[in-house]
């Protein structure tokens, strides 16, 4: 409700302002940092006093005058050199909100692409992958919760490098056939397996710079022909361990539309498209000397203002492979449906809830898939890291031309995810006495010294069990562990999504699984409270009212002429406005901060007023409403940042 007049309030002074003084500059609200001064306010006054060369405040008082009643507005009233302070009427505002779960429709236009996670198929994902999946996940939660139309994809790269030397580890090192590797594939934690072969094979190519030349080589080719042994173990390695990536994720509430693979953007001649096109429009230039002859490169004019006549980047090089960049060129294109060409699709698998998810392949299907791509927006889910080569890519879009969709092909960037020493010992893992006297300590799963996200998901599931245990020990065992997954999951979604993106985090499991403070958990548990005031009510044999039919607008206006009633209730309209306000920012962190507002405010009410022992019949229908105002505000928080609340805490 507050977010609708935040909107809306705007765009009827801007339609008086355009019909009256032809002024069609933006209109802003602003809120006053002290409630006692309303709860918004307009500073048009002091731009309008200039083109009508009179002092704000005569210009203020002249548009109080003629705009009159506006819609919600108790009153308006001028503070200060020429401010106009805005007062809502609170009965009309409260009643208002009877309407169940009122939401924003202003959806933006067309398809947004959300990809997100991308985690190469070669092991295990590990916690820095949690990071990303999270944020990618809960912005997507954010969109749709405005009502906008969401494709969410999951980028598999089953050519690259870090697939042929897991395959490579297991044709040279272990000697394995394609058989003894399906059987392998088909054995549960077949990613746990993969982890540990792919961090004996990074540490034997640093012993032997020869095979990992060779041997990478020799795979790689393999892959890229699409035959071949060597082929044939990478599809099945990467597929498989896919798999085990979905049902990863899968624990934290997080699922895709569709797979795009790197297979298909070679096979199906993605790239080979992109590429005439690039040499078609002059995006991309042959060397033919220096240390880059023989390669296709981007002029660093394309990318930077900055850049150096000689700062090129590669796109293909001197042996005719392509760099990652010039696939993601093919592949970015593809997203905004400027290739003219598509995947072909299967489904791969259907969730829990009945989503089916989409997979690419080369071959043609007789099965009727969505169509997928052609977005007008697209937002990519990648580290701060992989800065330079977003930037490229946005590069390769303008150098051919398409300026606007380069401008809505978005970096949603992040730092990474470190852990606390404390954190560390809990998994196990050995620290150095100087990594213990760190804030942080990064993990290298390329060392094979890394935190296995099933492993950190397991471990915090058996923290908040022993919470659960101590707490209700006559509960069933199912409904104990039940509660326990809800709570650590919601911890973890919670502290990855609390920091702004470009924050380092260093995860702990003790600060993330505890009932107070800003955590997961905390929100939860006013979620649960507001819950069970609601079922007590019931256990005493009395149902909610209609709200509609006790609660009249002359009613909520002499509840809500109380201060602490009128606060509370503004705090927990403000849903709306938290998600638009995340949206405009790209930061989930807004809606995160708002949750744990949004728990605080409810522990204040419930610790200040006994709803349920209420004798006046008109404030007690109030605090009912209010009860249940909060709880499906809290709900649908959560929701949005994609926590489960539990059955209890």
């Amino acid at each position: 409700m507050f977010h609708h007049i935040q909107t809306h309030l705007p765009e009827q002074v801007s339609a008086h302002l355009q019909a009256r003084y032809g002024y069609d500059a933006p209109v802003w609200l602003e809120q006053p940092a002290d409630p006692a001064f309303g709860e918004l306010a307009l500073t048009i006054a002091f731009q309008l006093a200039k083109q009508l060369k009179k002092a704000p405040r005569a210009v203020a008082q002249e548009l109080i005058d003629e705009l009159g009643s506006l819609p919600g507005v108790a009153q308006m009233e001028i503070a200060g050199p020429g401010y106009i302070n805005i007062r809502l009427d609170r009965g009309v505002y409260g009643s208002s909100l009877l309407k169940p779960d009122e939401r924003s429709t202003e959806a933006a236009a067309g398809k947004i692409i959300v990809e997100h996670t991308n985690i190469n198929p070669n092991k295990a994902a590990h916690i820095g992958h949690l990071r990303n999946a999270v944020l990618g996940d809960t912005f997507v939660r954010m969109l749709r919760s405005t009502g906008a139309q969401v494709e969410v994809q999951n980028y598999i790269d089953n050519t690259g490098v870090q697939v042929a030397d897991v395959v490579a580890g297991f044709l040279k090192l272990e000697n394995k056939s394609l058989d003894e590797v399906r059987v392998l594939a088909a054995q549960p934690r077949f990613d746990y397996l993969c982890w540990d072969l792919y961090a004996r094979v990074s540490q034997h190519f640093a012993a032997s710079k020869d095979d990992e030349k060779n041997w990478r080589q020799e795979v790689l080719h393999s892959i890229e022909e699409g035959s071949g042994v060597a082929s044939e173990m990478g599809h099945l390695v990467s597929d498989a361990i896919v798999l085990c990536h979905l049902a990863t994720m899968a624990r934290l509430g997080v699922s895709y539309d569709v797979l795009p693979r790197e297979s298909e953007i070679l096979h199906l001649k993605f790239w080979a498209t992109a590429f005439e096109l690039l040499k078609e429009r002059n995006a991309i230039h042959l060397e033919t000397e220096g240390p880059k002859k023989g390669c296709w490169v981007m002029a660093g004019s394309h990318y930077s203002d900055e850049a150096a006549e000689d700062d090129s980047k590669v796109i293909v090089r001197s042996n005719g492979i392509v760099t990652y960049v010039g696939k993601d060129i093919a592949y970015q294109l593809w997203k905004f449906g400027l290739l003219g060409k598509d995947f072909h699709y299967h489904p791969l698998l259907t969730g829990s809830n009945g989503h089916q998810v989409w997979v690419s392949t080369d071959h043609p299907q007789s099965s009727s898939a969505p169509k997928f791509g052609g977005g007008s927006t697209v937002y990519n889910v990648i580290d701060s890291r992989q800065a330079y080569l977003q930037d490229v890519v946005a590069a390769g879009l303008r150098a051919l031309g398409y300026i606007d969709q380069a401008e809505r092909s978005i970096h949603f960037s992040y730092e990474m995810v470190a852990l606390s020493p404390r954190t560390c010992a809990e998994l196990g893992i050995d620290l150095s006495d100087s990594d213990k006297s760190k804030a942080h300590v990064q993990v290298s799963g390329r060392k094979g010294l890394g935190v296995k996200a099933d492993d950190l998901i397991d471990k915090l599931i058996e923290k908040a069990r022993v919470e659960v245990d101590d707490r209700h020990p006559q509960a069933p065992v199912a409904e104990r562990q039940a509660v326990a997954t809800d709570i650590a999951i919601g911890a973890l979604r919670y502290f990855m999504l609390k920091f702004t993106r470009n924050t380092v985090i260093a995860f702990d499991m003790q600060e993330a699984l505890s009932f107070e403070g800003e955590t997961g958990p905390y929100v939860q548990y006013a979620a649960v409270r507001s819950r069970n005031i609601l079922r007590k009510l019931e256990e005493r044999g009395e149902k909610l009212p209609d709200f509609a039919a006790v609660l009249s607008s002359d009613a909520f206006g002499r509840q809500l002429a109380q201060e602490d009633f009128w606060q509370l209730t503004l705090a927990v309209s403000k849903a709306d406005a938290a998600v638009a306000r995340a949206i405009a920012s790209g930061e989930p962190a807004h809606v995160a901060k708002y949750a744990f507002t949004l728990a605080q405010s409810f522990n204040t009410f419930y610790h200040d007023y006994p709803v349920i022992h209420e004798t006046d019949p008109e404030k007690k229908s109030f605090l009912l409403w209010m009860t249940d105002y909060f709880r499906r505000q809290l709900e649908r928080t959560l929701d949005v940042l994609g926590i489960r609340v539990p059955q209890y805490m």
